[in-house]
């Protein structure tokens, strides 16, 4: 089949039960699915060349269409068309149900051939980034209204969560909007609400919003690069702890004061982005700020060029347009904008994006970009080096310490200075820091800090301290072009050796003396030891196998690591992985189950072993059954049955890909969380504080039923002991007050489990940085809403209908959460009285919401200063 031959492929597959529906406005006759009197409303597509026509491109990409709409002027077809099907990209391994662009290189008339491209289609959405599909995966519209991608195994991969909303067809618009709609043409369901990396014309983001690039051309997982409205601009962000800002606009903060969201909308080749603002609007080529009213565009015709717009991998935003003349994609940068440096701000501030130096990534971590030229620091210099390239053939991918920072011998840390050095990320500003060596002094003195830029003018009054937890590129300037100064200070490691000076030629004759017959005597004393130790792990291995016989009956499983490595095909079906290891699909017998293997643990195997036994002993519905382990020399594996719907997060923060949890799913949840974590403290013999608690640790089966997992960070507790002191562990936003004292009980979980409550409820993150700083603490939020009795303010659905409906309970759900949340961990409930609570047997009592509404939360565990030190368990946000 030709490149272009798919624009009017007729959907044979559906023809059975769906009729179609036409409009008065131009449209392809398969670009609209609807029932009608006589059809039902149950169609299934299966990627493979047999159901969906199957059309390939030179440049190696493959599209299966199942929707299409040309665009038709004056009886004339243009150039461009979008649809909605199976795309993948070469080398063709996988694939991602899209919204697609598809160009054929002019226009042509009814019943004429489309002039052929060798230009693959541009996908501007897809469903599922992170879980592309195989060949033979199906995307349903099921009886009950749901759009539902399955991988070919079966497995549920996305869903638009339209389940029972009277769902009557679906189409692709004449603008690229993939839209479900009702039996009155009322939308369901639109992918323009949920964008990816993209935007096409007339798509808008609203305040909250976002586009994240993908990982690579050919990779569609999500990267570190994002670009978010919030409440006064457009800004691009690099993913990091905090997220560090590289591109902002408008260069100054609006007084907006009006209740109604930014919002920022992509029309013929410009941005515009709604403020609320006195004074005039102000135009450049690509991006128009109004600052009152609405505008009216002046459309240009259709049939010039097709357009859209990407976030890229290396957080470049970029116009791309269609060309017929040069019969290619022609690109431009959205943020490289340029205007008079009397408008608004001056020239050089950190808004503005200046050629490729200016990006986080150009020249990888630690690079110095100098005219688009990559380098270590020091630059130019041939005194001691302290960084090196990570490849020495490509200077764009970073450099990396010769010695990794260590929290352990802060003594030795020292900062390197880098004169005529700015950095791209000016947002966190040190307040009250304004002298050089205060700045200097702060970042000494704190492990989570590793640079500094200072940056300094004619007047100490424009002098500016910048944190920096995470070194991306740093970047060359001249003062004099730039009209300020800077100076960046990175933290470097230094040996013990190389804090002293150096000695002198004679002393080194005389320690080279000392030397050789001295490092002589140690190798002979290492080989000897290195032959003992061979010899003593020969016994020491045949004693581990031994201890590990001798576990109690009832205990579970002992496996083979050759056993483990077999069920889970090599270890190649990952499933997630954190800190202490990855998570792997696996099938033993006829059970599916998930192996964790543990990687780089610190562990012995007797404290193996007593992890095994009090996890083995430990049984109950809500918590993850653990099925066995594998202990082989310094190999240490853990098997648990498979959770189908995988991890909490998914269903709280990715919800869009997931679909929404009504409220009755929401209340059974945290029920089974409560009654997991009330029998660890209260049914086990010893109480076990699991001080892990968080939505990723919390797994779903298929119907929806909780269980807790993951129990590496869990702490035994005597029953007799009222108080245990360990070192800080666990995940920030969780931890509550009392992590600062390192003096902790089992309410640790308590405190976690009120957070939950809360990200359940609200749909959001703890902590969440990109929103506006009044919003980014949930516990603070709360506060401030139930203050004003504005409960439904944190609902994550307004308009859903159960969750206003059910207000009462909901809010009744908020108190819960307050008491669980008290500052003094001994005010906090036990979870058999949060059982009670959540069964209607008892309320919260009024004073305890005023406790919590009249106490200054302790946050600062949860802050930058904390935040490293801080041991992170596993992230396991894979089905299992």
């Amino acid at each position: 089949m030709g490149s272009a031959s798919f624009f009017f492929v007729v959907l044979a597959a559906a023809a059975s039960s769906l009729a179609v529906q036409g409009r008065d406005y131009d449209y392809n006759p398969d670009a609209r699915l609807g029932i009608n009197n006589n059809a039902s409303l149950a169609t299934r597509w299966i990627n493979n060349n047999v159901s969906l026509s199957d059309n390939k491109y030179a440049d190696g990409t493959t599209v299966r269409p199942i929707v299409l709409r040309s665009t038709r002027v004056g009886g004339r077809f243009q150039g461009w068309s979008f649809g909605a099907g199976f795309f993948c990209a070469s080398p063709c391994d996988f694939f991602v149900f899209s919204v697609f662009i598809a160009t054929n290189g002019g226009a042509y008339e009814n019943g004429e051939s489309p002039p052929l491209t060798s230009s693959g289609p541009q996908v501007v959405w897809s469903a599922s980034r992170a879980s592309p599909v195989r060949e033979n995966a199906t995307i349903e519209l099921t009886r009950h209204g749901d759009l539902v991608l399955r991988d070919a195994d079966g497995r549920t991969v996305w869903s638009s969560g339209t389940s029972g909303k009277s769902v009557a067809g679906m189409e692709i618009t004449k603008h690229g909007n993939l839209v479900m709609f009702d039996q009155k043409n009322a939308i369901v369901w639109q992918s323009f609400d949920h964008p990816t990396d993209s935007l096409v014309p007339g798509q808008s983001l609203t305040e909250g919003m976002r586009l994240t690039a993908n990982t690579s051309a050919t990779n569609s997982t999500e990267n570190q690069f994002y670009v978010t409205v919030l409440r006064d601009g457009l800004y691009g962000y690099v993913e990091s702890t905090p997220p560090q800002l590289y591109f902002s606009y408008p260069p100054v903060k609006s007084n907006k004061t009006v209740t109604d969201p930014t919002k920022v909308t992509f029309q013929n080749g410009n941005l515009s982005i709604i403020l609320e603002a006195p004074k005039k609007p102000y135009h450049d080529s690509q991006i128009t700020v109004f600052y009152y009213g609405i505008v009216d565009y002046l459309m240009l015709p259709l049939s010039q060029f097709s357009q859209y717009m990407r976030l890229e991998s290396d957080g470049h935003l970029r116009l791309y347009q269609w060309s017929d003349n040069e019969n290619r994609w022609t690109t431009s940068d959205v943020m490289e904008i340029s205007r008079n440096c009397d408008f608004l701000t001056p020239c050089g501030r950190e808004y503005e994006i200046s050629g490729d130096c200016a990006y986080p990534t150009v020249c990888g971590a630690y690079g110095i970009c100098t005219n688009a030229q990559c380098t270590c620091p020091p630059e130019g210099t041939t005194s001691s080096n302290y960084f090196k390239p990570v490849d020495d053939r490509k200077a764009n991918l970073g450099c990396t310490p010769l010695s990794p920072i260590s929290c352990q011998d802060m003594q030795h840390h020292e900062l390197l200075m880098l004169t005529d050095v700015s950095y791209f990320d000016q947002s966190h500003a040190i307040v009250n820091l304004t002298n050089r060596n205060d700045c200097k002094q702060a970042c000494l003195k704190n492990c989570s800090c590793r640079a500094v830029i200072f940056r300094y003018g004619q007047e100490d009054s424009n002098d500016e301290c910048f944190w920096v937890t995470k070194v991306f590129s740093l970047q060359s300037i001249k003062p004099e072009a730039a009209h300020y100064n800077s100076t960046a200070y990175l933290k470097v490691q230094l040996s013990p050796s190389n804090s002293s000076s150096a000695p002198s030629p004679n002393k080194r004759k005389v320690m080279l003396a000392i030397t050789l017959p001295t490092t002589s005597i140690l190798v002979s004393l290492l080989i000897v030891a290195i032959l003992y130790l061979q010899r003593k792990r020969k016994y020491e291995d045949s004693d581990e196998d031994s201890e590990f016989d001798q576990l109690s009956s009832g205990m579970p499983t002992r496996f083979s690591f050759e056993k483990l490595r077999e069920c889970t095909e090599g270890f190649s079906k990952i499933l997630g992985g954190g800190g202490f290891g990855s998570v792997f699909e696996g099938k033993l017998d006829e059970e599916t189950v998930a192996v964790k293997r543990l990687e780089g643990a610190r562990q012995g195997k007797k404290e193996f072993l007593a992890e095994v036994e009090t996890i083995g002993s430990i049984e109950h519905i809500n918590l993850i059954k653990f099925i066995g382990f594998c202990a082989e020399k310094s190999q240490r594996l853990l098997v648990y049955e498979y959770m189908s719907r995988g991890s909490l997060d998914r269903w709280i923060y990715n919800r869009r890909n997931n679909g929404r949890l009504d409220w009755s799913t929401q209340c059974k949840i945290i029920l089974d969380i409560a009654k997991g974590l009330c029998y660890l403290h209260e049914g086990c013999r010893r109480k076990i504080a699991h001080l892990d608690i968080k939505p990723e640790n919390i797994l779903l089966d298929e119907n929806f039923n909780a269980k807790v997992a993951d129990f590496g960070l869990s702490k035994l507790i005597d029953r007799d002991q009222s108080k245990v002191m360990t070192m800080m562990r666990g995940t920030p936003g969780y931890l509550a007050p009392e992590w600062l004292t390192s003096h902790i009980t089992e309410k640790v979980d308590v405190y976690s489990f009120g957070v939950v409550i809360l990200e359940i409820i609200s749909g959001r993150k703890s902590i969440d940085r990109s929103r506006p700083e009044e919003d980014v603490h949930i516990i603070y939020l709360l506060r401030e809403k139930a203050q004003n009795d504005q409960w439904i303010d944190l609902i994550v659905d307004n308009n859903s209908d159960d969750m206003v409906a059910g207000q009462e309970e909901v809010i009744q759900m908020m108190k819960l959460a307050m008491w669980c949340l008290q500052n003094d961990s001994s005010h906090r409930p036990s979870m058999s009285m949060v059982i009670k609570v959540l069964e209607g047997a008892i309320s919260v009592e009024s004073h305890i919401i005023q406790s919590f509404l009249n106490a200054n939360s302790v946050m600062s565990v949860q802050d930058n200063q904390y935040l490293y030190s801080v041991r992170e368990a596993s992230i396991l946000s894979g089905p299992r």
